[in-house]
C-alpha cells in the first residue's frame, strides 16, 4: 500500500483522485458494454421479427386464392368428364401440397427432398390446368444428397411460378413450352437453375404485377437468412439465346452455401 502511495505521490496524484478516476473508467466500460449488448439484442429481435413477417407473407403468397380455386376447378372438371380415379389422384396431390405449405410456413429450414416433392406436386397441378402448353424436367444431380441437405422452404417455387405464368404461358404458340429445373452442388455451394423457353423479358400488365409478390418476398427472405447465417446466397437472372443470337428464354440461378443439417 505504501508503495502505491509513493507512486501516486511521485506522480502528483492524490489517492482519492486516482480511485475516482478508476471508478469512472470502469463505469464507462461497463456502460458501453451494456449498450453494445442491448444494441446487438435489439438488432437480433428485429431480424427475427422480420423473418417471421416474411415467412408469414411467403405463406400467404403461396396460398394464392386463384391457384387454389383453379386447381379445385380442374379437379372438379376431371370428376365430371374423365375419371374419378384421376380426379382422386390430383386431389390427393393438392392436399399434400397444402399440408406441406401449412406445416413448413413458419420454418427457416426444411429437408430438400421434401421441398422438391412439394415442387413436383405444384408442377403436376399446373400441368393439370394447362395440359400441353408446357412440360417440365426436375432433376436433382447425384452429388446432392436430398435427405441431408437443408434449404429455406418456399424459395424455389415463386421463381418456377414466374417462369410458367409470365414467360411460358405467354408464348404465342400456346404449346411446346418447356421448363427445366436442375439442382446441383459445386464444391460448398448449392446451385438451383430454372430455365425456360418462354417469352423473353415479357412486359406485364399492371394487374399482373401482383403475381410477382412471391418473388419479392422470396428474395427478401433469402437476404434475411443470408444475413443471419452468412450463406453467400444470391439470385441471378439472365436471358437465353439460340444459335442465331435470338432470344430463346430465360434462366434464374439461385446459389447458396450447402447446408447439411440445421435445427429449426
Amino acid at each position: 500500500m505504501s508503495l502505491c502511495n509513493n507512486i501516486l505521490n511521485a506522480a502528483g496524484w492524490p489517492y482519492w483522485l486516482f480511485f475516482l478516476s478508476s471508478v469512472m473508467i470502469l463505469w464507462v466500460l461497463f456502460f458501453n458494454r451494456e449498450r453494445r449488448i442491448k444494441r446487438i439484442t435489439a438488432k437480433e429481435i428485429i431480424r427475427q421479427q422480420s423473418l417471421v413477417y416474411l415467412e408469414m407473407h411467403a405463406f400467404q403468397a403461396q396460398m394464392d386464392p386463384h391457384f387454389i380455386f383453379n386447381s379445385l376447378n380442374a379437379i372438379h372438371h376431371y370428376i365430371l368428364t374423365t375419371s374419378t380415379d384421376l380426379a382422386s389422384l390430383y386431389l390427393t396431390r393438392f392436399a399434400k401440397l397444402m399440408r406441406f405449405m401449412i406445416r413448413n410456413c413458419n420454418k427457416e429450414w426444411v429437408n430438400l427432398e421434401e421441398d422438391v416433392e412439394a415442387l413436383e406436386l405444384y408442377l403436376q397441378l399446373e400441368q393439370l390446368r394447362f395440359g400441353t402448353q408446357f412440360d417440365y424436367q426436375l432433376e436433382v444431380l447425384p452429388e446432392v444428397f436430398q435427405q441431408v441437405t437443408m434449404i429455406p422452404p418456399l424459395i424455389i417455387q415463386p421463381y418456377v411460378q414466374e417462369a410458367i405464368w409470365h414467360r411460358i404461358l405467354l408464348r404465342p404458340e400456346k404449346t411446346g413450352g418447356h421448363l427445366k429445373i436442375i439442382i446441383s452442388r459445386e464444391k460448398e455451394m448449392l446451385c438451383i437453375q430454372i430455365a425456360d423457353n418462354g417469352v423473353h423479358n415479357a412486359v406485364l400488365a399492371s394487374k399482373e404485377t401482383s403475381f410477382l409478390k412471391g418473388i419479392r418476398i422470396a428474395g427478401e427472405r433469402l437476404a434475411a437468412i443470408n444475413e443471419k447465417y452468412n450463406l453467400r446466397a444470391s439470385v441471378k437472372e439472365e436471358g437465353l439465346y439460340n444459335d442465331q443470337d435470338e432470344p430463346d428464354g430465360s434462366k434464374v440461378i439461385i446459389t447458396m452455401q450447402h447446408v447439411s443439417s440445421r435445427l429449426n
